[in-house]
Formats: C-alpha cells, structure tokens, sequence
C-alpha cells in the first residue's frame, strides 16, 4: 500500500521540430505558426482499461507520460489549469471528488468537451483501507452516477484518496467496478505549497517513459506551476496522453 500524495482536509530535422525531440535533448520551440505543442494530443490513440489491477507507470521506451489531477475539480483552479492545457493541447486525466462534481458539473462537461479523461476518486475522500467493501461501493458507485450524470461519460478508471488501498481491494474493484486503481510514479508533494517553482521541479526531474505524474487542481500555486512544467517536458521530447491511452501502449517497446 502506498500512502502519499493526496490531501483531503520529432522523419528528418523538421519531423523532429514537430514531434518533439528525443528526451533528454534540446527540444523543440514553440510553433511560431500556432501549431499546438502536444502532438499526442490530436492522434486517435487507442484506450484500455489494461489487465491489471493497478498501475503507477507502465512499461514503454516511447516518451509519452499521463498528467493526472486530483481532488478537483475547483471553481476557478480548474478552469485556468484547462485554458493552459488547452493552449497546448495537451490532454489530462482528472480524478475528481463525487462532492465537487455536484457543484461544478460545467467544469467536467468542459473536460470531455476539450477530450480530457474523467477518474472515480470516490465521493468523499475518505482512507479506503479504513472502510468496510460496502462503503467503498457507496463511494466509487455513487461518484460513479454523479460524473456519469455530468457529463454522459461513464469513468474508467480510479485513484484511492492519499493512494491508500489494498491488493485485496484493488483486485475486487477491477472485478466488479472493471476499475483499475492508478497511482503514480512522480509525487511532487504539492499538497504540502512548496511552492510552484519548487512542484514544476519535481515533476520535470521524475517524469519518465511511461510515468503518471500526480498533480492536484486545488492548489493555486500548482496551476502556477504547470505551464513550466509542461513547457520543459514537451522541450525534453515528453509527449502526454491519457491515462488509459497510456495503459494502451503497456508493454509496448
């Protein structure tokens, strides 16, 4: 069990002006004809819920990772952070509270509409090893109705709060819910306000092949933090995706 993150309380040269360097060279700069930035971000990639019953990377040697955002969405966080988003085209994965999706279902309408992924990240927010299998259903089914309600989109796939979770619990969602439970490889700890030089740092130096990157929306200073955070990784050759077109490619070399 991993308990962190989460608070409650490139063809030739020109090819590879428009792709995207590889990672770890000089990258690209920005289109000076308003091209967006993230070329992922308009190819029809497949989407998978995958086979297992957790995932916090997934296995690939192509430079695509997933961007995730948790506890949100937030009245005015989340729409600045998707009006950056959308500037560079890149997509992202939102795991989103059950409470905030009935106060705000016009910001997750938004999402689906500029092809953002949607996550179950329970209705409350509680510790789901503190709790009995029948209060984690109430939790994951009735956040399940309220995004579905919202917006039309069933989710996929779902984030325990502060990653807290059991193999036990893990295999028992996928087997009923069809969720696999995603954590994350590269924790900035935003939710201890570091700061946003400090967030887009350690997002930046930990983002690998296939990593899933965790971000929570309800920070100021983490909405702060993203256009030089996504700026430096789209400069290394990173290229984003969603959460299930990253399980898509697992395995993939």
């Amino acid at each position: 069990m991993a308990v962190t993150g989460c608070q409650s309380t490139g063809k030739k040269k020109k090819k590879k002006e428009d792709e995207g360097a590889a990672v770890g060279t000089t990258g690209p700069t920005r289109p000076s004809d308003g091209r967006p930035w993230n070329d992922a971000g308009s190819l029809q990639l497949p989407r998978s819920v995958g086979t297992k019953p957790s995932y916090s990377s997934v296995s690939i040697n192509r430079p695509y990772v997933a961007l995730t955002f948790d506890d949100g969405p937030h009245a005015t966080n989340t729409p600045r952070l998707l009006d950056i988003l959308r500037s560079r085209n890149v997509k992202a994965t939102f795991y989103v509270v059950g409470t905030n999706v009935k106060r705000y279902p016009h910001i997750l309408k938004r999402m689906i509409a500029e092809g953002h992924e949607i996550g179950n990240h329970t209705v409350t927010h509680g510790n789901l090893t503190k709790m009995s299998p029948d209060q984690i259903r109430q939790e994951l089914r009735t956040s399940h109705e309220a995004i579905t309600a919202a917006t039309g989109v069933p989710p996929k796939t779902m984030r325990p709060p502060y990653g807290a979770i059991t193999a036990s619990q893990k295999s028992w969602i996928r087997q009923e819910f069809g969720y696999p439970s995603i954590l994350w490889n590269v924790d900035p700890e935003d939710w201890k306000k570091p700061g946003s030089s400090v967030v887009a740092s350690r997002l930046v130096n930990g983002a690998r092949p296939g990593g899933i990157l965790l971000v929570h929306d309800i920070h100021s200073a983490s909405i702060d933090a993203m256009p030089q955070t996504i700026d430096q990784l789209l400069a290394k050759g990173f290229q984003f995706v969603t959460v299930t077109q990253l399980i898509a490619m697992d395995g993939q070399q």
